[in-house]
Parts: C-alpha cells; sequence; structure tokens
C-alpha cells in the first residue's frame, strides 16, 4: 500500500498557524467518540487531525468493490490487493479527506458495511503493520491529534498526551444509532438499536482480542469514561488532559 500526504508543515500553515508539537494519542472502542473529540481538539490547540480509521475503511472499501466475501481473502490476498492501493488523506479544518486509488471516497466511510469490513481486514497482521507504518510517518513531525485503536500503545507508545476513550456499549451503540442516519445505513435503513448494539459488541470483541495489536489503554493512558456525560462535558473533559501537559 502506498500513502500520499502533502506536507504537515504546508497544512499547518492552511490551517491556520504554527502549532505546537506534541502528539497526541487517542484511543478507544467504537462509537466512544474518539472522531468527534479529535476534531474538536485540533481546532482547539492548532494541531492537524490525523483519523486513522479512515485509512483502514477506505482499505476495506477497495476490498468490498472486489465483490468477493471477506472470509474468502487470506493475508497473502489482502497484501497484494494494499500492494495495488493508493490512499491519499488531506487533513482539512474539519474532517479528513480521503481519495481512494485518486477518487474522493470520504462520504462512503461511514457505511455500516464498510465500518465493520474494517473491523474485519485489521485483525491481518500484514494489513496493520503497513498502516502502522504509514501512521508513524504521518505523526512523526509532531503536532498531531491521531485516533484509533492502538495509536498510544503500539503507533505512538511515546506520545505526549495518552486519552484512552471510552463508554458502556449500550450508550455507545445508542450514539451510534442516532448518527446513522437512513442514507449512511442503506440497505440497512430498518436496522434496530438492538441490532447496533450487538454489531458493536462483536466488533469489540474481535477488536479486544486480536493478536496483533489489541484494543487496551496503554499503561500512562488518561481513562476517560463518558458513559454519564454529555458530548459538551467529554470534550471539555479532553481539552483539560490535554491542557495539564501542555502547561
Amino acid at each position: 500500500m502506498s500513502t500520499d500526504f502533502r506536507s504537515q508543515e504546508s497544512d499547518r500553515k492552511e490551517l491556520g498557524g504554527s502549532a505546537p508539537k506534541i502528539i497526541v494519542a487517542i484511543d478507544g472502542p467504537a462509537g466512544a467518540g474518539k472522531s468527534t473529540i479529535a476534531r474538536h481538539l485540533a481546532r482547539h490547540f492548532g494541531l492537524l487531525n490525523l483519523e486513522t480509521g479512515a485509512m483502514y475503511r477506505a482499505f476495506a472499501l477497495k476490498v468490498l468493490r472486489t465483490g468477493l466475501a471477506l472470509d474468502e481473502w487470506s493475508a497473502a490476498d489482502l497484501q497484494r490487493l494494499a500492494g495495488e492501493t493508493i490512499i491519499h488523506l488531506v487533513p482539512t479544518s474539519g474532517e479528513n479527506r480521503v481519495f481512494l486509488d485518486g477518487e474522493d471516497v470520504t462520504g462512503e466511510l461511514r457505511n455500516a458495511a464498510v465500518t465493520d469490513a474494517a473491523s474485519r481486514v485489521s485483525v491481518f497482521p500484514p494489513i496493520r503493520a503497513w498502516m502502522v507504518r504509514l501512521q508513524q510517518q504521518m505523526g512523526s513531525a509532531g503536532g498531531v491529534v491521531m485516533e484509533g485503536r492502538d495509536i498510544g500503545t503500539v503507533v505512538f507508545p511515546h506520545a505526549d498526551v495518552k486519552i484512552f476513550l471510552d463508554a458502556a456499549p449500550e450508550v455507545r451503540g445508542m450514539r451510534r444509532f442516532e448518527q446513522m442516519g437512513a442514507g449512511q445505513r442503506g440497505a440497512k435503513a430498518e436496522q434496530q438499536p438492538e441490532e447496533v448494539i450487538r454489531e458493536l459488541r462483536e466488533r469489540d470483541k474481535r477488536d479486544r482480542n486480536r493478536a496483533d495489536s489489541p484494543l487496551k489503554p496503554a499503561e500512562d493512558a488518561v481513562v476517560l469514561d463518558s458513559t454519564d456525560m454529555t458530548l459538551a462535558e467529554a470534550v471539555k473533559a479532553a481539552e483539560r488532559i490535554v491542557e495539564a501537559r501542555l502547561a
């Protein structure tokens, strides 16, 4: 897999000037609100927001477009497909724009089928190894907020700030259901909240129990449980964590 990133310094200039050279790592399970909080922290502190999950979803979309069922793929097959894939991630003041083989696929990456496929292909060690190297390349200059599943444990174990964002599965499932409009769910427009929660639990199990880079808090991470928080409260709590490090 190859990736084309514009220089981080040019991106910072476009997004509003210089930024502190820190690395903020945000990890956590699906539906915890990592993307929302990462976007806010990037704007608030003048950092680049690099959503690594978008990279996995872009590759998963490519896999789905082949028409083959996910259980028909071996690690070697996925590795060959990755070698034929170009992912171009362009950070902006909002969400990242993601290009797959030259096509802007940003609007397709939150589809439920793509999200589920990303969780499935991410368990293959060759794919994770490629992604980790690319993510390290992206954040090597600092001044970034990077969110995912293993940023603080594997990608940047020496990150300046590590937040493990969590919430009860039922809460995360309902948040995800409320975010999923009929246009995003597509064929799953009739999906009930219970189904979303069940699928999220299954993804949690895959993420937490995979042999390579399992989902878990880094030993020095601050665990932020937003089960009983509003979004505004969770955002403020994350701000305070970063401010304490900057201070």
